[in-house]
């Protein structure tokens, strides 16, 4: 699960600084960290449901 998360985030951070997205709050290419933050988020909420619902 968390790989299938982990694949479109790294794609997502590497469009961003070849041609950013035009997202609100991601329009400048050094904004990319944004995504890694989103994608730890969503790592360690999927880290934890795995952990409780298992």
């Amino acid at each position: 699960m968390t790989k299938l998360i982990a694949l479109p985030l790294i794609l997502a951070m590497a469009i961003q600084v070849i041609k950013p997205l035009g997202l609100p709050g991601l329009r400048r290419r050094v904004d990319f960290w944004k995504i890694a933050l989103i994608a730890f988020g969503i790592w360690a909420v999927a880290l934890l449901s795995r952990d409780f619902l298992m």
